[in-house]
């Protein structure tokens, strides 16, 4: 058994290991010469906003031949190459057969480039005689950008509304998020596949083109991340870390206070806001208890500090790992640019914390021998080899984050590396590592990216940007503004990860219009409107329900108007220092 086990420990990190060096590794151009080609055709088509548009098919026409001579597909930067052969087989008629035939001698006066996409009308572009002969001669030719025009049809309605739907679904708890997104991302690929036979307008994507909107960096660096943190947590360092904090406060509960809430703040922005809050949670409730006050008291400030510094990180926050690996924002740049402003926040929230539930603190009373033991009990170190292991290994990772950029590196190869690393090292038990990777969590992320991408391929996203784009003009102050309390508001209504990854190709255009925004300030605005607007309700952040529920268990509910009162506040505070803090340093 112990061999097997061996072999199978072996054979997942070797799995983690060659996920790792997929993602670095430098892909291959793809390009062919053809030494007997004639000359190449290339441009770019761009949509209306200027935006490059990915799988435009361009298709090379000429007269009197019924089927496309030539055709091929544009990359992700809108650009094409078309090559032209030296010979071809074509059909010139439906009673002759294909023939090999010279095409430079077919080349006329009316050669016709015809350019389709689904969602898009269709454009057509006439070579003039000078390009055709100099086609026919071997040279390239280049032609001006060629803009495509959206189509809102039937596609376009489907895929808003069943979005609307996963949201709401989400919103309203009436199914787990996980499956609301696999509900919202099954219909539309079977309405897609059921409907593009009756209707070419009931198209959206296949399910080829719906996993090209999948961000597999996001998806394999939590999955590295979570397999650093289940042997983390399983040494007992978090409840250590909590008992510690009672002791050096000496019982002072506003001193334990503030205490409590860095060792929530400083854990999330190296871990995530959820396990944090799962492993801190149970803890604090028994230092309340011991303490004679409403673990609320404790509690709310701690999630609410884990949403607002959790965010000086790009592994902080879900919301800021699907940030950064979008707009390529590296695990430096998230600490140089933001911590400052997360600081500032925080203190406005202590302050705020201390106020509200000054009343709750003062009722304090001494713990009793028996529960001290019991604390102490539970807050200790269990195994502290793996700790330590886990230490140098975390030590490792953080250089890599931080430096990793330099040499290119992925944030998730620095994850997945260090989580073979750690496996490799301590050996644990594969089996237990692999049911502490939350795969209910990662499934959400994929069919999530899968229903975003879907309005993104009909175009709401892009109406949406423009709709923004137009209210801002080119005021990149006004821009900072609107995003950053737009992001923050909604996201008390709808869950920050969809809405964050439903927003990125919006801030992306904003980015690529308005001048002075090369230097992703807007994504920034996203990041912490994102964050710090998910402590305006109980289901702005995830790691509000999860403190939720837990404390639920416990006997002490935190309902949706309760967590309402005690938030909307901390989001004018929060959001309104960092955005000064945005405003002040770029």
């Amino acid at each position: 058994m112990i061999r097997y086990a061996n072999i199978r420990r072996t054979l997942f990190s070797a799995l983690l290991l060659i996920g790792a060096l997929a993602l670095g590794w430098p892909k291959s151009s793809g390009l062919a010469q053809d030494s007997t080609a004639l000359g190449t055709i290339f441009g770019r088509v761009l949509d209306e906003q200027g935006q490059p548009v990915e799988g435009a098919t361009i298709i090379l026409q000429l007269t009197g031949i019924i089927d496309p001579v030539l055709h091929t597909a544009t990359q992700s930067d809108g650009s094409f190459a078309l090559t032209l052969p030296a010979s071809i087989e074509i059909t010139s008629s439906a009673e002759t057969p294909a023939a090999l035939q010279p095409l430079a001698g077919l080349l006329g006066e009316t050669v016709l480039l015809r350019i389709e996409r689904p969602h898009f009308d269709s454009a057509e572009i006439q070579l003039d005689a000078a390009s055709v002969q100099r086609i026919q001669s071997g040279a390239a030719v280049e032609i001006s950008a060629i803009t495509l025009v959206r189509n809102v049809d039937l596609a376009f309605w489907i895929a808003t509304a069943i979005f609307i739907g996963v949201l709401l679904l989400i919103a309203t708890d009436k199914l787990h998020n996980t499956l609301a997104a696999l509900v919202g991302a099954s219909l539309v690929l079977i309405i897609s596949y059921l409907g593009h036979p009756i209707s070419e307008h009931l198209y959206i994507f296949d399910f080829t083109d719906s996993l090209k909107y999948i961000d597999w960096n996001v998806i394999f660096l939590i999955m590295g991340m979570m397999i650093v943190i289940a042997v983390v947590e399983n040494t007992g360092i978090f409840q250590w870390l909590a008992f510690f904090a009672y002791r050096i406060s000496g019982g002072n509960v506003f001193i334990l206070l503030p205490i409590l809430m860095l060792i929530a703040g400083i854990a999330s922005a190296f871990l995530d806001n959820v396990t944090t809050m799962l492993l801190m949670t149970p803890i604090t409730i028994q230092i309340a208890i011991a303490l004679g006050i409403n673990p609320l008291a404790f509690l709310i400030p701690e999630v609410m500090s884990s949403n607002v510094v959790g965010i000086s990180t790009l592994i902080g926050t879900p919301t800021n790992i699907l940030i950064g690996s979008y707009a390529h924002i590296s695990f430096r740049d998230f600490l140089t640019s933001l911590t400052p402003g997360v600081l500032m926040a925080f203190g406005g929230l202590l302050l705020y914390s201390i106020l509200v539930y000054r009343k709750e603190l003062t009722v304090a009373s001494e713990a009793s021998p028996m529960l001290l033991e019991h604390l102490a009990e539970r807050g200790r170190i269990t195994q502290p080899e793996h700790l330590k292991k886990a230490g140098w290994v975390g030590l490792g990772m953080l250089m890599l984050f931080i430096f990793g950029e330099n040499i290119h590196l992925l944030p998730a190869v620095t994850a997945l590396v260090g989580a073979t690393t750690l496996m490799v090292w301590i050996k644990p038990d594969i089996e237990e590592m692999i049911e502490a990777v939350d795969w209910t969590t990662l499934v959400f992320f994929m069919a999530l990216f899968m229903a975003v991408g879907a309005i993104q391929e009909v175009g709401l996203i892009s109406f949406i940007a423009v709709f923004i784009g137009r209210m801002v003009g080119e005021n990149l102050v006004l821009a900072m503004i609107v995003v950053t309390w737009l992001s923050a508001i909604l996201s008390m209504v709808i869950a920050n990860i969809p809405f964050t990854a439903a927003m990125l190709p919006v801030i992306g255009f904003l980015t690529a219009t308005i001048p002075g925004a090369e230097s992703k300030v807007l994504f920034f605005c996203l990041s912490v409107g994102s964050a710090m607007g998910g402590n305006g309700s109980l289901i702005g952040a995830s790691a509000n329900m999860i403190t939720s529920g837990i404390a639920e268990r416990a006997g002490y509910s935190i309902s949706y108007m309760y967590f309402l009162k005690k938030g909307f506040p901390v989001l004018l505070i929060t959001v309104g220092i960092a955005t000064l803090w945005l405003l002040f340093k770029f």
